[in-house]
């Protein structure tokens, strides 16, 4: 019964649906995420392409995700995400079959990765403040932990699947596969009964906007947890971008190597968001933030010089786990912070800073990655994250 209710949120019959939906959809969504990345590596043996569609499929993200919480506010989000998860659909599928008749080019690629990345500025809006209206506050937190173990359990089995997939099957399968796996979540949607709140007080579209980010600015401690999600956004995730490069050039591995690596991160993600459901709530938010921010930075470093595949595969796994404790507290303490009216509008400004600039690190580290080489510009990333943590956390302890 305790270990029941360490995982209270999966009781609610809504959230069970929509949990089991993700698990099996973003599972595809790492297949292809895989695929993707060793498609394009295939055509152009750069890191730069390999920079360039990440920017493309996370550029939408920072220029049309504050409009999607917007519309995340005003419209029934459960009708939104039946939607967003059918637009879906048609990237993957495109993919597959330019991929399958072997016409496909990088710049289709990146197309198709705009077309997803553009659909993702309304969906993820949507998705994180439709938890909140099925759990309820009691149960956000666990909810919030539970989501994030569906998309990183996904990520560790996705992966490892679709390095499998692309060597027996072949690189289409994979995206095939991603745009099956979107009926998953539709089928789960379709018999959610709760469709989300519609805000009645809207004021237009632009005054709700400017009145999200007032709210945001007004409160120090989410100011500055907003900020410290910026700068890993923007300069830490992106690692995860190269990891071709350093699967083929640093431990001369194939798409199974990279699916491991991958696959190693989600690992560590998937033991972070277990690890916060079953405690049910981190009392001390900010100091938690502070140590896995700081714990991720070094282990990043560490990596960066690493020559050593399995030393690599075992720092990834605590890399990953760093990073979603991060990011799934943070994620937390905004909804919890924040008032009913606003928590689309602040899910918004959260998937800005946390996909949105995402485009610019992309762009950054494949150029550098490029001119100075790969082991380099991850380490002195790592640095920069470093000296940037100790500077935030110290602001966001003394905010508190």
């Amino acid at each position: 019964m305790a270990n029941a209710l360490r995982f209270a949120a999966l009781q609610n019959r809504d959230f069970r649906l929509f949990w089991y939906g993700q698990l099996v959809s973003l599972s595809g969504t790492w297949m292809q995420s895989v695929a993707q990345g060793w498609l394009v590596y295939s055509l152009t043996k750069s890191p730069f392409y390999l920079g360039l569609v990440a920017a493309c499929g996370t550029l939408p993200i920072l220029l049309f995700t504050l409009a999607g919480g917007i519309v995340a506010d005003r419209f029934r989000k459960r009708n939104l995400l039946l939607l967003t998860q059918a637009l879906s659909i048609v990237p993957a599928l495109s993919l597959g079959i330019l991929t399958d008749i072997k016409i496909i080019a990088v710049w289709q690629v990146a197309l198709f990765a705009a077309v997803l990345g553009t659909v993702n500025a309304f969906d993820v809006p949507a998705r994180q403040s439709f938890i909140f209206e099925m759990v309820g506050k009691n149960n956000l937190t666990n909810a919030i932990a539970l989501n994030s173990a569906a998309f990183h359990g996904a990520r560790m089995i996705g992966p490892v699947i679709a390095g499998m997939t692309i060597a027996s099957l072949g690189l289409p399968a994979c995206f095939y596969l991603n745009a099956l796996s979107f009926i998953a979540v539709i089928i789960a949607l379709s018999k959610i009964r709760v469709k989300g709140e519609v805000n009645k007080t809207s004021k237009g579209m632009v005054k709700d906007f400017i009145e999200g980010i007032h709210y945001m600015k007004s409160q120090s401690g989410v100011f500055q947890i907003i900020m410290l999600v910026a700068i890993f956004s923007l300069l830490g995730m992106p690692f995860i971008t190269l990891l071709p490069v350093f699967a083929a050039e640093i431990f001369h591995r194939g798409p199974d190597g990279f699916g491991l690596m991958v696959g190693a991160t989600g690992a560590g993600a998937l033991a972070a968001a277990v690890f916060l459901a079953f405690r049910g709530d981190i009392k001390e938010k900010t100091k938690f933030m502070s140590f896995a921010a700081l714990s991720f930075s070094i282990l990043l470093f560490v990596f960066s010089f690493t020559n050593y595949f399995s030393v690599a595969i075992g720092i990834l796994v605590f890399i990953g786990w760093s990073l979603v404790s991060f990011f799934a507290v943070a994620n937390s303490y905004i909804q919890l912070s924040v008032p009913d009216n606003l928590r689309g509008r602040a899910m918004s400004v959260y998937a800005f800073v946390f996909l949105g600039t995402a485009p610019i690190g992309n762009s950054i580290i494949g150029t550098a990655a490029s001119t100075v080489g790969t082991t380099s510009t991850v380490g002195m990333i790592a640095v920069v994250c470093f000296i940037t943590s100790i500077i935030f956390c110290r602001k966001i302890c003394k905010s508190q």
